[in-house]
């Protein structure tokens, strides 16, 4: 009677033993290496996360949007020197110097900016209390005020904005510079 029973066969065991294999997350990352990684998959207590993973090298800088647009939001405030190559709007509040030489400065409407500014371009719509530096132009827009001095080869002031200071036109940057040939305007304020 004990001898009759055959002995159980992996096909015919319904759980069977796996053995565990070395080496195989280690092949696959290797495999998978260079394709991209799509969401995630999430935990019992972490959020569900959609959309495409990307990895950051050393030197790379978040940014909110696909525009490439550092942005400082409203609740912070900064005091000291901001430098940068990459395009920066502002929410929050800034004392001190912004230098952007090649890049466009946003002052958003909530923004409360006391410090002089360097940019390739600089668009207002909150206040600045500083003297304004754009090579190729400055936006005041309706709601923005802006009380300091201003140089720049363009520039426009919509209705109802705030400006009171100087404005120098410089033409051609760094040319105009070499023959000294610019233009001078001084204003009280611009309202409407």
């Amino acid at each position: 009677m004990w001898g009759d029973k055959k002995p159980a066969t992996p096909a015919s065991n319904p759980l069977p033993k796996q053995q565990p294999q070395h080496g195989t997350a280690e092949k696959q990352g290797q495999q998978n290496s260079d394709q991209k990684v799509a969401g995630t998959i999430p935990s019992a207590n972490a959020p569900a996360f959609s959309g495409e993973a990307k990895t950051m090298a050393p030197g790379d800088s978040f940014s909110n949007s696909g525009s490439g647009t550092a942005r400082l939001g409203s609740t912070l405030h900064v005091k000291g020197e901001i430098t940068g190559n990459e395009d920066l709007l502002i929410d929050g509040s800034v004392e001190g110097l912004v230098q952007l030489e090649d890049r466009k400065l946003t002052v958003g409407a909530s923004a409360k900016v006391t410090a002089d500014v360097i940019a390739r371009e600089v668009v207002v719509y909150g206040n600045v209390k500083g003297n304004l530096r754009a090579r190729d132009r400055i936006e005041i827009k309706k709601d923005g005020s802006v009380v300091g001095d201003l140089t720049t080869a363009r520039i426009s002031i919509e209705d109802g904005a705030y400006f009171k200071g100087s404005i120098e036109i410089d033409k051609t940057g760094d040319e105009a510079e070499k023959s000294g040939r610019s233009s001078k305007v001084t204003a009280g304020s611009a309202t409407s």
